[in-house]
């Protein structure tokens, strides 16, 4: 009976955590009317949109490194917004246009994270957002 009661309080935590679903919205993303937030909150998991390699709505040059690095310092930027940074990052979903620029992909993330690394899932895209060779998200986790 004991085991039954915990279970519920649990379940009852988790979805009493779940309803509380903060959104990220940035000036930039506002001000080009995009139809996604930058990032939500639910719990204490932090979601973040796809990420590519442009500032002021234009991709930045130098292909996947360059892009690569521009993405990656706009992660920052949205986790510095929850008093976060990359060591919270616990997983994330890379979208790669050319597959064989996967090893000039890897070559700059290395750069951003330490060992142990988030776990990662990728695959081949074609058609991203504004021609980028490349697009990532992640999800975080935010101490409490």
């Amino acid at each position: 009976m004991k085991i039954l009661i915990s279970l519920v309080i649990s379940l009852i935590t988790i979805s009493v955590h779940a309803d509380n679903i903060g959104y990220y919205t940035s000036k930039t993303t506002i001000d080009n009317n995009y139809p996604f937030s930058d990032a939500v909150t639910v719990g204490d998991i932090l979601y973040l949109s796809g990420i590519i390699g442009e500032t002021n709505g234009e991709l930045v040059e130098g292909g996947i490194v360059g892009e690569t690095h521009q993405a990656m310092k706009n992660m920052q930027v949205i986790l510095k917004q929850h008093d976060l940074d990359l060591s919270n990052i616990f997983k994330c979903l890379v979208m790669i246009d050319d597959i064989s620029q996967w090893g000039l992909f890897n070559s700059v993330y290395i750069q951003y994270f330490n060992r142990p690394y988030p776990a990662r899932s990728a695959f081949g895209a074609d058609g991203l957002a504004m021609n980028a060779s490349f697009e990532i998200e992640c999800m975080a986790k935010i101490p409490r």
